[in-house]
């Protein structure tokens, strides 16, 4: 059996200080939830292109932030703990949509719903045709089934949800987002075979759920089968090339795959993409590039990372070796 020896001591540190970040990202939440604004504006007759006010709440009805966001254009709210969340959609100070979204996952992870708008006439009112890339027409009695994983699993009683969730895919094997739940609820218990099977059953109903392709290279990470990983991955960023999560776990599968060169450009774009919540990329990044004994690369990556992570518990071991490179 190989063996790795760690020789050097800021090497050791790095991979120390990441698993340290891996940990914290995992407790503290930090998801992002995303979506595009898409609208048919095939029946606008004035002209006039239309600006919509998307608001987040928790789910007790508790404003939680708003952004205005263009027709056509993209939502993105930041730094969100797991639990459910509703999405609103005003027009012109009228609610004219309002989805229930599920944020839950044991790590830090984007999860998108696109909210699909039609002209009704002019103005769009509550009557429009909406709908959301996650959302799934259920029987009353599956809706029921979904309801109580969600209560099951917001209780931590994962085992409880997962009985549900297989009842509500052996009524409708269809069910994509209840695959992909059903995926997420293994990965937390750590049953990653059975969490491979449903993700993988998702992502083949649906090729282009984000959520279900990113969250099956992360299982595969996970398991160290780093090319099936980066098929999969390279398959989410070819979905979606503005997906930092997407951009981030397929230069995490290079790098485990020690595929370095081929792990940099992707990394360089989750942080160009989302540099809020990709800060953990710079991490990354400056651990390869001390690895090939580019200390001063390292060193600016840390800064990079400090300057995004200003309260980061470990900061002055990271300046010490900022400051190491600067004067070595």
């Amino acid at each position: 059996m190989t063996r790795l020896r760690i020789r050097d001591r800021a090497t050791r540190l790095l991979l120390l200080l990441f698993l340290c970040v891996v940990s914290v990202s995992a407790q503290s939440g930090g998801h992002t939830l995303w979506g595009d604004i898409k609208v048919d504006e095939s029946q606008l007759t004035n002209g006039r292109a239309a600006t919509f006010m998307v608001i987040l709440y928790n789910e007790g009805g508790s404003f939680k932030m708003r952004q205005t966001v263009p027709g056509n254009g993209r939502y993105r709210f930041f730094d969100l703990r797991n639990g459910q969340y509703e999405v609103a959609v005003e027009f012109e100070n009228v609610e004219i949509a309002r989805i229930s979204i599920r944020v839950q996952a044991p790590f830090k992870t984007d999860f998108r719903e696109d909210i699909e708008l039609k002209w009704t006439g002019a103005p769009i009112t509550k009557t429009s045709v909406v709908s959301a890339a996650g959302l799934y027409d259920r029987t009353p009695t599956n809706r029921d089934l979904f309801r109580r994983a969600r209560e099951a699993s917001d209780k931590k009683h994962y085992d409880k949800s997962i009985s549900f969730l297989n009842q509500l895919v052996a009524n409708d094997p269809k069910d994509f987002p209840a695959w992909e739940e059903l995926a997420t609820m293994h990965f937390i218990l750590k049953n990653f075979s059975e969490a491979e099977t449903a993700y993988s059953k998702s992502a083949q109903l649906k090729p282009d759920y984000e959520p279900a392709l990113v969250n099956l290279g992360r299982v595969r990470i996970a398991v160290k089968n780093f090319p099936g990983a980066i098929e999969v991955l390279d398959r989410a960023v070819k979905n979606e090339p503005t997906s930092p999560e997407a951009n981030y776990f397929l230069g995490e599968a290079y790098l485990q795959a020690r595929l370095g060169s081929k792990a940099v450009p992707y990394l360089d774009e989750a942080i160009k993409l989302s540099p809020d919540t990709m800060a953990e990329a710079h991490l990354r990044l400056a651990a390869l590039y001390n690895a090939k004994g580019l200390k001063q690369k390292a060193a600016d990556e840390y800064a990079a990372f400090l300057k995004q992570r200003p309260n980061y518990p470990d900061r002055k071991k990271l300046e010490a070796f900022i400051k190491a490179a600067k004067n070595p």
